[in-house]
């Protein structure tokens, strides 16, 4: 018998000038104990793209070792973004509707609860979002394999 998880992803996406150069900070705990905790570079994306590929990065790295019957909890201070994936809000903007399906996708894998949180409580994954910025550290190539097999490019 598998003994259920609970994974809890803070996820937050920076861009400086909207769009600009941007970055993708991702925290995620597994039972309470660090798993990821890192920044990566997006190159020239909008602040709302940011903030998907974000939560991208983080299901796919939750995707790797994560069970179907644990518990993912992703928390991001996106308002527009988690209220898009509970299905509040349409989705309108054509460069995050390509965003927006593989998320879905992927969140379709799990019992996933999205919650918005205020910005105090997610400073660690906005500092590793602008940590991203700043390193210019590479998403892996087999996430950016996975965009592109979704037709998103990531232009680094």
């Amino acid at each position: 018998m598998n003994t259920q998880h609970t994974w809890t992803a803070f996820v937050d996406g920076a861009s400086r000038r909207n769009p600009g150069q941007s970055g993708a900070g991702i925290f995620i705990q597994k039972d309470g104990q660090t798993v990821v905790s890192e920044g990566f570079y997006l190159g020239i994306k909008t602040n709302n793209q940011a903030e998907y590929l974000a939560l991208l990065i983080a299901l796919y790295f939750i995707n790797q070792y994560a069970s179907e019957t644990d518990i993912i909890r992703i928390a991001s201070d996106s308002e527009l973004m988690v209220k898009q994936i509970k299905g509040i809000y349409r989705v309108k903007n054509e460069g995050l509707a390509p965003l927006f399906r593989m998320a879905k996708t992927y969140c379709a894998s799990y019992p996933i609860e999205m919650l918005h949180v205020l910005r105090d409580s997610n400073k660690k994954a906005d500092a590793l979002a602008n940590k991203g910025v700043d390193s210019k550290k590479r998403v892996p190539e087999k996430f950016k394999q996975l965009l592109a097999d979704h037709g998103i490019a990531l232009e680094l």
